[in-house]
């Protein structure tokens, strides 16, 4: 199988590497179009990058020479997904291992295929690629990478771009030109395995029942993502009715939301559909299906700090006392609600979904139980899915929880989801504001933006320490939150752009504007940092 036919020599220009890593993520443009978007993952930077994975790989594995490595490659509905593709397969394949592609995947399945041991599907892998740039806008993508050991990280990232560029730089000193992959490529529908074990799942937890979901009527929204398998290969072998399933097939452009489960509309679009089919329960996907959601047949959204909550009921019923761990933008009403409602433990950490994962592995390492690390996004991984943050796996636990309480006699469909959050305390004011760092403003000094970020929040620390009405929360792994006026407030800095997001909660409109103040008044010195999206909350109404 040729990963390309064409012949062209394309033109080779300087590439900083480093500036694709997204935290344990390769992101880019891929697609020309966008004015001020530059292409950034061309045909040879991306054989570059999948070149150095194997390379990489090769170092990790040390295997002798008698076994060749095999490498599997997958993608969402992206427009440039097939391109892409090719030149990972050319990449894998120069190096020397062999390259099985499954087409549309999610990116859960990538990480399944190192485990799975099927000789018939070419499984395990020694590594997999998925070609992904999760909801971000259709000219982008990117690249995640996962051994059997799971995700790589930040350093494992920063290792590969530092090989690809070297690997690159040949590339402009010897001439590059597109090339045809070797007989080493073969293709495998993994899909088929991945979805077949989420149905064992399914049956396994309802005791054996070959239709444990028979009646319930589930509506899936995909957003024209890879996540439009669950409806015809997950939910109905399960019995489920699923009319009224949208945006099922794969479209790159996105054309009716965008796939996230953070996104209103697509939040919006999902409750609609759920409400006009008057169905039990509704899941919604982003576009590689490492994240989800949920809404009740009464049009209430599972998604953030509420899917936590869900989850959370569901993992301390198996494990009681088990510590849940979480990102560090979640509300002090769920806290609450683990700690004294459910009699787990939450210990809040930071942003970032590898971050709250891999604290959660630690915490068992150190003797401390974790079965669950969740982040407000709708990355969840479960320590009985190898700490896989899988979209689908997630709403799994709760068709699970649907068919066990059909079983005990109950005929309320998502009810007893809904059952189970009962007596969260929920912000009525919950807003996100995003205070930008301008990194050529003179205040900065010619400094970082990152010195600059920690500058704010340390002289925001300081100012709250003489401050009576507010007080500072006790443990706090990022930023500076505090609690005050019957809410809180965290003000961090971005985990990868010149931004400080304030996240603020209150009882009120008027108790949120009046943490906004405080913030306000404390950094307002900073000239570097842009306020205007805080002045404007604060603004009276």
């Amino acid at each position: 199988m040729a990963a390309s036919s064409a012949t062209t020599v394309p033109s080779l220009d300087k590439v900083d590497f480093l500036k694709l890593q997204n935290g344990s993520d390769i992101r880019g443009v891929a697609v020309a179009g966008v004015e001020g978007e530059p292409v950034s993952l061309t045909e040879p930077v991306t054989e570059a990058i999948a070149a150095a994975f194997a390379a990489w790989l090769l170092d990790k594995k040390k295997v002798d020479s008698s076994r060749r490595l095999r490498v599997s490659i997958g993608h969402d509905s992206r427009i440039s997904a097939q391109l892409l593709q090719d030149a990972v397969s050319q990449g894998i394949a120069s190096a020397g291992l062999d390259v099985v592609q499954y087409g549309l995947a999610s990116t859960p399945a990538m990480f399944n295929c190192t485990l799975t041991e099927d000789d018939g599907f070419l499984c395990p892998v020694d590594g997999a690629i998925m070609i992904t740039a999760s909801h971000l806008p259709y000219n982008r993508n990117g690249f995640k990478f996962f051994t059997n050991a799971g995700g790589l990280g930040k350093a494992d990232i920063k290792d590969i771009l530092e090989r690809a560029a070297s690997i690159y730089s040949n590339f402009i000193d010897q001439g590059y030109s597109v090339k045809k992959a070797a007989a080493s490529v073969k293709k495998v529908d993994y899909m088929a395995v991945y979805t077949s074990d989420l149905v064992k799942a399914v049956r396994k937890a309802a005791g054996n029942i070959e239709k444990p979901l028979e009646g319930f009527h589930i509506i899936v929204d995909a957003g024209n993502g890879a996540g439009g398998f669950f409806a015809a290969k997950v939910l109905e072998p399960l019995g489920a009715i699923i009319s009224g399933s949208q945006f099922l097939e794969p479209d790159g452009m996105f054309p009716n939301h965008i796939p996230n489960p953070e996104d209103k509309a697509a939040m919006k679009a999902i409750n609609q559909a759920v409400l006009d089919n008057k169905a039990d329960l509704g899941i919604i996907f982003d576009t590689d299906v490492d994240r989800s959601a949920a809404v009740d047949s009464s049009g209430r959204e599972f998604n953030r700090n509420r899917l936590i909550a869900l989850m959370s009921a569901i993992v301390l019923e198996e494990h009681p006392g088990t510590t849940i761990v979480t990102d560090s933008v979640t509300s002090d009403g769920l806290t609450s609600f683990i700690e004294k409602k459910l009699g787990g433990k939450h210990h809040r950490f930071k942003r970032g979904y590898k971050n709250v994962i891999d604290e959660a592995i630690r915490l068992n390492s150190v003797g401390e139980e974790s079965y669950l690390a969740i982040e407000t996004s709708g990355h969840g991984a479960l320590k009985e899915n190898h700490w896989l943050d899988d979209g689908a796996y997630l709403m799994v636990k709760l068709l699970n929880k649907l068919a066990s309480a059909r079983a005990s006699g109950r005929s309320d469909g998502s009810k007893v989801l809904t059952d189970l959050v009962e007596g969260l305390e929920e912000p009525a004011i919950a807003v996100e504001l995003r205070l930008k760092i301008n990194q050529s403003h003179p205040d900065l000094k010619g400094g970082s933006f990152r010195d600059y970020g920690e500058a704010v929040l340390k002289h925001l620390e300081n100012s709250i320490a003489s401050n009576r009405k507010l007080q500072k929360a006790p443990v706090n792994y990022e930023g500076v939150r505090v609690s005050g006026f019957g809410g809180w407030f965290l003000l961090r800095l971005s985990l990868h752009d010149p931004v400080l997001p304030l996240n603020i909660e209150a009882p009120s409109h008027e108790d949120a504007v009046k943490l906004g103040l405080e913030v306000a008044a404390a950094v307002k010195e900073f000239q570097g940092l842009d306020t205007s999206a805080l002045d404007k909350f604060v603004q009276p109404q």
